[in-house]
């Protein structure tokens, strides 16, 4: 039985993106899809756990270019969908709206394949059984993805079935389940959300103090990470934002992956060069961990 560096339990979606001047595409995003792409991109092996209906996503075709991603199926009536309409052109503020979305995954989800770190990687509250983070935290590292537990579906007028606009609230269980998580992946608006900081270092500090052994804060200027000794930062620098979808999830995936054998300081850097030449291009990111070298030298200073 193989053992992986990531194992990814989250679904992919089918988003419809409307930019700022109303044109609207249709691509199959999702954490799992942009965390696998990034992670396999640099070598690392990664098993893709994606709950869907197989015959509105294909798991295998979507990950058919990663070549270090083994794609399973967790089987599921309905798959997750939903709209995104950004209202500026650096696409920092959105409204998002639910269309349909998959069942929960549960702890008996989880397959017999081992790994080195479990992401949990849902995108809103419910998609992911809270007992999963417990049951990975058994097996291996942890890595959660906050969004995914603070992002909550509101029923739609006459809706049954919880879909509609989504909400950020605080995380109830916060303090019982930070202290599983190895690495804690927030942005600047969710970290104040969990801490009541608009200060980043500040809200890092004090999720450590919960539990959390590294946290990292995504900006749109900058990644920070944070290891209850000391802070590490590094700057974003996309020449451009095309390709702004799939940004943290990009960057978490990297990072988390590249820890396995690397310092934080370099793990933080190719994280945020990959991230940086992932914007450039819509989709998830397709190049390879020497398109990610050739960058750093090129915008970063070691």
């Amino acid at each position: 039985m193989k053992n992986y560096d990531l194992l990814i339990v989250g679904q992919p979606s089918l988003d419809i993106n409307t930019d700022y001047l109303g044109s609207t595409i249709h691509e199959i995003g999702g954490a799992v899809t942009y965390s696998g792409y990034a992670a396999s991109a640099l070598g690392h092996s990664v098993l893709a756990l994606g709950k869907c209906n197989p015959n509105e996503i294909d798991l295998p075709a979507l990950f058919a270019r990663a070549e270090n991603v083994t794609p399973v199926l967790c089987q599921s009536q309905s798959s997750t969908s939903i709209s995104n309409t950004y209202h500026t052109a650096d696409k920092e503020r959105r409204t998002c709206r639910v269309i349909s979305r998959i069942p929960p995954y549960t702890p008996a989800d989880l397959p017999g394949e081992k790994a080195a770190i479990y992401h949990i990687a849902g995108l809103m509250r419910g998609d992911i059984e809270e007992s999963v983070i417990e049951a990975a935290a058994r097996l291996g590292d942890v890595a959660v993805d906050v969004q995914g537990f603070l992002r909550c579906a509101r029923p739609a007028s006459g809706s049954a079935n919880n879909v509609g606009a989504m909400e950020f609230e605080d995380w109830p269980r916060k303090r019982a389940l930070l202290p599983l998580i190895r690495f804690l992946k927030t942005d600047a608006a969710e970290a104040e959300i969990l801490t009541g900081t608009s200060d980043r270092r500040q809200a890092a500090a004090m999720l450590h103090d919960w539990g959390a052994r590294e946290i990292m804060i995504t900006h749109n200027t900058e990644v920070l990470v944070y290891d209850g000794s000391d802070y590490y930062a590094e700057p974003l620098r996309p020449r451009n934002l095309t390709g702004r979808s799939g940004r943290g999830d990009t960057c978490f995936a990297g990072y988390i992956t590249e820890r396995l054998t690397r310092g934080i300081p370099e793990s933080l850097r190719t994280a945020a060069a990959l991230v940086s030449l992932k914007m450039e291009n819509p989709g998830p990111f397709l190049g390879g961990r020497g398109d990610v070298e050739a960058y750093m030298r090129a915008f970063y200073t070691p």
